[in-house]
């Protein structure tokens, strides 16, 4: 369809080691994709599946939003402004590194893996004082909508973004469809957290990404199962 582009699960990067096992869906690392360096102020979307007890040293970060969404298992976060917690499945964290911050992640589990999305955006503006939240039960379970998991305006108890631009989130149950009909100026980006959907009349399955040009609206249907992030992107 006109203005929609799929970006395949297995045409994505890869970084595996023996306790990580990584899916960049843009360049990331040593994965180079002049075609894939980003969409708009999206800049990363890592799939990261990290075994027991392994996880990210102690690293640094500035000037990204970094967003974590934890799918399953739990992950143990620690940060040069005090902060530590473990997200389990479900929970979702923001961090504004701006000016800059050091931080480890690992699986607290010694029997089971975590799964998690790493998700960065380029921030309104570099030099930003650095922050932190997070949430439990993003979705809140509900299903059949499009919910605001992180925002501009930290609406309807979103996370709070430095940047133009949204993270919604939907879980389909069988038969359910929810609509995303952005601004006319404005692009999307839909990631397949976990199923199969439909979008606009095209399969995607987990790992799949669907981008869209700007003002182009967008149906997400389940016949069985899925679940989705939709970026709304400035």
């Amino acid at each position: 369809m006109t203005g929609i582009t799929l970006r395949h699960a297995a045409d994505r990067g890869r970084t595996r080691f023996d306790w990580l096992d990584g899916r960049h869906s843009f360049s990331f690392g040593r994965y180079i994709d002049r075609d894939w360096m980003g969409f708009g102020p999206l800049r990363v979307i890592n799939d990261d599946r990290v075994a027991p007890g392994g996880g990210f040293a102690t690293h640094p970060h500035a000037d990204m939003e970094i967003i974590t969404y934890v799918i399953s298992g739990s992950l143990a976060h620690k940060d040069s402004m005090g902060n530590g917690s473990t997200i389990r499945a479900g929970g979702l964290q923001r961090m504004t590194a701006g000016t800059g911050v050091e931080h480890s992640e690992f699986n607290p589990s010694d029997t089971e893996p975590v799964r998690l999305l790493q998700i960065w955006i380029h921030p309104e503006r570099k030099g930003l004082e650095p922050g932190y939240e997070e949430r439990a039960d993003a979705m809140g379970g509900r299903t059949g909508e499009l919910v605001p998991l992180v925002t501009q305006d930290g609406r309807d108890g979103s996370l709070r973004l430095h940047q133009d631009a949204s993270i919604l989130g939907a879980t389909l149950e069988g038969g359910q469809s929810v609509t995303h009909t952005p601004a006319g100026d404005r692009q999307s980006w839909v990631q397949v957290v976990r199923g199969d959907v439909t979008i606009n009349g095209i399969e995607a399955g987990e790992g799949d990404g669907v981008a869209a040009e700007a003002g182009v609206p967008l149906e997400i249907s389940a016949e069985a199962s899925g679940e989705v992030l939709v970026f709304d992107l400035a």
